[in-house]
């Protein structure tokens, strides 16, 4: 089961990682920077849509964002 907390952490550890900032993933994706302070906290899931993008931008494999497992 994907836990929205722990899916929080992973977007947020992987982005400062990479050196991207909230606003830098949000312009990149379309979405607003409050959308992706939302996923990084565990208040919201990212749409779907969504989700092979972010990985992109994370450098990572959608199951590593989603379950946490080795990319």
């Amino acid at each position: 089961m994907i836990s929205i907390k722990q899916l929080g952490s992973r977007i947020a550890d992987r982005r400062k990682a990479v050196g991207l900032t909230q606003t830098q993933i949000a312009d990149r994706m379309g979405v607003t920077p409050q959308a992706v302070s939302k996923w990084e906290r565990g208040l919201a899931f990212p749409d779907l849509a969504y989700l092979d993008d972010l990985a992109e931008l994370l450098n990572m494999s959608i199951d590593a964002l989603l379950l946490g497992v080795p990319a």
